[in-house]
């Protein structure tokens, strides 16, 4: 008999592993975790997870944190704090604070539950669902877990399909036709096709679900193993794929989308192009990504700011946004924005313009400042009459330009260019 959706729901916990490094994002991570780095104009990263997990009726999650987690930490405290303990709900941050006795930190995915696991127990769940803080999707966590107990499986793993010539750069999952999982490869040079379309691949999404007391016993056991590098990819997922049943679960069975005709939409923001690219997306005329439902909101700390200002209608001197996504507390003064998501509390001044621009809170444009695909920092202040975007060797001089062309601009960056200058 399977059990119902809500029954589940009050029996699982999520949690998410938000300790990782993100040190493809280069500057961006200087001063905060992957996870805590701002998305979309409002939200950060981990809020994707974070609200898939209440959307989808799990009310018990664990965030757990390693390096440079202050910003996170106080992301979770001032927009997640609206969990009532009275009635068995809660978010739980746990910081890698020695608890397993002589380590510092959490030596892998796997040992960060392990460490907690008397947390977890306290819990008094059936179902351990982990999860990455660090990707952008939208995803019904039930259907999985709902799989996960109709298949009988020891764990279910979450999986992308993508073309076999991009699958070498992923862990990739080798299934029979009934999607249990037959082998577990790390990014190999030759991927496996899937039973069905030989053309593609099955990825893994670092989404696990397990039955708990099945999942304590592997840790317990992997946390007396020398060799492991108790690590939920590298140890436990081939030691299940091995000696039990790992079933496979696809991304296209419970991602929640804008319309059902919409492609199922999951991006790894890790690099400065990645992030850059997934944040304009936004400003297309049907984003794939629909950030205005109502029915599957994506929660998080909202700042208690006044309305969007635009002010000048000059030649020359026009505040207006085209294709654009601007955000509460800007003040745009006679600056031309277009193609571009501004985050909150940023203000541009006259003759100003930004093209293909990301910029986080609290950024001040001054005058005459052109700015052409750019990602800012937050709190940066542009000097007046500076231009970004139209010769590389120049931009190289001072800024991060990525791979794909975009430049980062950071305060340290622009103090060591006053400074030379």
């Amino acid at each position: 008999m399977t059990l119902s959706s809500n029954r589940l729901a009050s029996k699982s916990m999520a949690f998410v592993l938000a300790g990782g490094r993100g040190s493809r994002l280069r500057e961006l991570t200087d001063r905060r975790v992957k996870p805590a780095v701002y998305f979309g104009g409002k939200t950060r990263i981990i809020d994707f997870a974070l609200s898939n997990a209440v959307n989808s009726g799990i009310r018990r999650i664990s965030v757990a944190t390693q390096y440079k987690a202050h910003s996170l930490i106080r992301h979770c405290q001032r927009g997640w704090n609206f969990f009532r303990a009275e009635r068995n709900e809660f978010l739980d941050i746990l910081p890698a604070s020695q608890r397993g006795g002589d380590e510092a930190w959490y030596r892998g995915t796997a040992d960060a539950v392990t460490q907690n696991i008397d947390i977890v127990d306290s819990y008094d769940v059936d179902y351990v669902l982990i999860l990455a803080g660090d990707h952008i999707y939208k995803m019904d966590y039930e259907l999985m877990i709902q799989h996960h107990v109709d298949s009988g499986a020891d764990v279910t793993i979450g999986c992308l399909t993508v073309p076999r010539a991009e699958a070498s750069a992923f862990g990739v999952l080798d299934v029979d036709k009934d999607d249990v999982i037959t082998s577990f490869l790390e990014k190999p040079a030759d991927p496996p096709g899937t039973p069905d379309d030989p053309s593609v691949t099955l990825a893994s999404m670092g989404i696990y679900v397990f039955n708990w007391k099945f999942l304590r016993d592997l840790l317990v056991r992997d946390s007396e193993d020398p060799n492991s590098s108790h690590d939920f990819g590298n140890d436990l997922i081939p030691e299940i794929v091995k000696n039990g049943k790992a079933q496979a679960h696809r991304f296209t069975d419970s991602c929640v989308r804008a319309t059902p005709q919409a492609p199922a939409y999951w991006r790894d923001v890790g690099t400065v192009d990645a992030f850059w690219k997934a944040n304009l997306d936004l400003t297309d005329f049907t984003p794939e990504l629909d950030m205005w439902d109502t029915e599957w909101p994506i929660w998080t700390y909202s700042e208690s700011v006044p309305p969007a200002k635009f002010i000048h209608n000059e030649a020359n001197r026009r505040g207006v946004a085209i294709s654009s996504l601007v955000s509460g507390g800007c003040i745009i003064s006679g600056t031309e924005i277009r193609n571009s998501l501004l985050f909150t509390q940023v203000h541009t001044n006259s003759y100003a313009s930004l093209d293909q621009a990301v910029v986080l809170p609290y950024v001040n444009v001054a005058r005459s400042a052109r700015l052409t695909k750019v990602v800012i920092d937050r709190g940066v202040h542009i000097p007046e009459g500076l231009i970004v975007g139209e010769d590389p060797d120049e931009d190289k001089k001072w800024f991060r330009v990525s791979e794909g062309g975009v430049t980062l601009i950071t305060q340290n960056m622009l103090n060591k260019r006053a400074a030379a200058l």
